[in-house]
């Protein structure tokens, strides 16, 4: 289970997020909910270990998330040109999920990569050239749980249709849909709401 409990987190003492708690069994396929503008990224961000909470913490299976080694939350953001390092070709980019080669040929086919796009840089290609490239490298990790923060942005219809099916096969996604498509493909089993998930320190709201 991926849980948040209790979390707060704050910018220049500006309060983002305060005391939410939220948790994901295994199997589900959840929709973040809330507002533009109201944390929804801040709380991925959390999720996925990019960012530190000011207070509480995230759990996998009563765990905390690791430091080092592959993370068992994968976050694919909105924006690949900030995830990506602008230092290293495309191929290198890749093969830092750890998967093997024959599994990386299978996501570059599904997802629509080229050959030629490998040897290139990330300035070099377009935004959602590099999408596919996140989606890959975050499937190509083996994740247990798979956050998309309005993923589908910057890709057109058909390879949102692949990318949803990638996700189904290898991880329980939270996701942060910006449509009603996208949404409706992936066969959310619930929703949660930010502005409901706030606990006030009296343990998890039903979140339905």
């Amino acid at each position: 289970m991926l849980e948040g409990r209790h979390l707060s987190v704050a910018f220049d003492g500006r309060p983002v997020l305060d005391d939410i708690s939220l948790a994901v069994a295994p199997g589900e396929r959840v929709r973040l909910a809330a507002p533009s503008g109201t944390g929804k990224t801040t709380l991925c961000r959390v999720l996925a270990g990019y960012l530190a909470p000011r207070a509480g913490e995230v759990l996998v299976d009563g765990e905390p998330l690791p430091k080092r080694g592959p993370c068992p939350v994968q976050l694919i953001g909105q924006h690949p040109e900030l995830t990506l390092d602008p230092r290293m070709r495309m191929a290198a980019s890749l093969a830092e999920c750890g998967a093997s080669e024959e599994e990386l040929d299978r996501l570059r086919e599904l997802l629509g990569i080229r050959g030629a796009w490998l040897s290139r840089y990330p300035h070099e290609l377009s935004g959602g050239e590099l999408q596919r490239f996140c989606i890959a490298r975050a499937l190509g990790a083996h994740p247990s749980y798979l956050i998309a923060d309005e993923v589908s942005t910057m890709l057109d219809a058909v390879t949102q249709a692949g990318g949803s099916g990638a996700g189904k096969e290898k991880a329980r996604p939270l996701h942060c849909p910006e449509s009603a498509a996208m949404a409706e493909n992936v066969g959310f089993s619930r929703t949660i709401r930010v502005g409901d998930a706030r606990t006030g320190g009296v343990g998890y709201n039903s979140m339905r």
